[in-house]
């Protein structure tokens, strides 16, 4: 099965860093409300899930999500989650570390296409 989040070492290591102090975390890519669009990085349970979000799948444990709407946009990429130096988004635990997280993407081949992991539905 091909994913359809991936990781960078150095987002990697910034979840290490944070998950001193919030042992479980996840993430939701933002829509472009209030922070831009970004991910946005939460101890779990923190950012209030809903039937209108898709888990991507897990990185370093962490779960990845984003709205349905977003996610029309979006389903043909494959996305890696990294950081970069400067301010992270205001409400993303990363903020007071100095560098922030972002997402690089890349259109999937069609032979990837047709072997993509499944999403998965918020249900509570």
């Amino acid at each position: 099965m091909v994913q359809r989040i991936l990781i960078s070492p150095e987002a990697t290591e910034l979840i290490s860093r944070l998950k001193q102090d919030y042992p479980e975390l996840m993430f939701h890519q933002s829509g472009g409300c209030c922070d831009g669009s970004s991910p946005m990085c939460f101890e779990k349970g923190e950012f209030k899930l809903g039937e209108v979000d898709v888990c991507l799948g897990m990185i370093d444990g962490c779960e990845f999500w984003m709205s349905r709407d977003q996610f029309e946009y979006w389903k043909h990429t494959q996305l890696t989650l990294d950081t970069t130096k400067g301010r992270g988004g205001g409400f993303s635990l990363e903020v007071p570390t100095g560098f922030r997280f972002m997402i690089h993407s890349r259109v999937f081949s069609e032979s990837e296409y047709v072997n993509l992991a499944e999403v998965h539905f918020f249900s509570e």
